[in-house]
């Protein structure tokens, strides 16, 4: 399918600010970008580069006052998840080195701390793609999505005390799982086409069967329609803007929408 996403930010600034940006999704294995506009007003001088975890981020010092991003792109990505339960468990050793580091304990998922407890989760399940869907079952039933209950220092740990939180939390508890169990898994954020509320959204990825899979903690299903903006270890990889100096959001405002045309 094709998709139509829109994003439109108004900053506030006190002083000039340095600010990295991930707003701008790029083509790769998840989809195709066909087109793509990123204006700034004022406009100011931009430059941009690639990030260790492959995002494509963009570095300005936005003005004194305010400023607007306005980012479209029309992006061609699958129509539907294809996988199944015949996906299963990846050896260690048998795994891509670019992997390795989505094993890891990092900021907001200490992997480490959740064996005993991930293992309890999963119970019987198959390994692999079975046990990563019986840990994003465990957490739909078990977590209510709520807003006002996590702050940006909340880790996976306390979501799962809390019993409550938003995607992100939603997306930490999952990675911290199956981290735990010895499956990479990685922190994605973009848009969701008909996602209700409409907002940048953040799912997971899980590696079995010998490829990155799509998780979303959040949904009944699996829905398609996914744009990906940025991939990370956690949340912390993948800010949406990352600012050096005193800065408030006044507005965001996202939109997706379906063209006729697949392209």
């Amino acid at each position: 399918m094709r998709l139509l996403v829109r994003s439109h930010v108004e900053l506030e600034c006190e002083d000039v600010c340095p600010t990295v940006a991930m707003l701008r999704p790029s083509s790769g294995d998840a989809q195709w970008v066909v087109s793509q506009s990123y204006e700034m007003a004022p406009w100011i001088r931009a430059s941009e580069y690639t990030d260790s975890f492959g995002n494509v981020c963009q570095r300005f010092t936005l003005p004194e006052g305010i400023s607007t991003i306005d980012v479209q792109s029309q992006v061609v990505v699958a129509d539907d998840i294809n996988d199944s339960e015949d996906d299963g468990f990846v050896l260690i050793d048998e795994l891509p080195t670019d992997c390795l580091m989505y094993l890891l304990p990092s900021r907001y998922c200490p992997a480490d701390a959740a064996i005993e407890r991930a293992w309890e989760i999963v119970g019987k399940a198959t390994p692999g793609f079975g046990q990563v869907m019986a840990i994003s079952n465990w957490i739909r039933k078990n977590i209510t999505y709520r807003y006002g209950v996590s702050t940006e220092s909340t880790g996976a740990f306390e979501t799962m005390e809390a019993r409550a939180g938003v995607c992100r939390d939603f997306s930490h508890v999952a990675i911290t799982l199956c981290r735990a169990l010895r499956i990479p898994a990685r922190y994605v954020s973009g848009y969701l086409h008909k996602l209700d509320p409409m907002d940048m959204h953040a799912w997971f990825e899980a590696y079995v069967g010998g490829s990155w899979h799509t998780f979303d903690a959040t949904q009944a299903t699996r829905e398609p329609g996914r744009v990906v903006v940025s991939y990370g270890r956690d949340a912390a990889d993948v800010a949406f803007l990352s600012n050096y100096g005193p800065m408030k959001v006044n507005a965001m405002k996202v939109s997706v929408e379906k063209l006729l045309t697949a392209g």
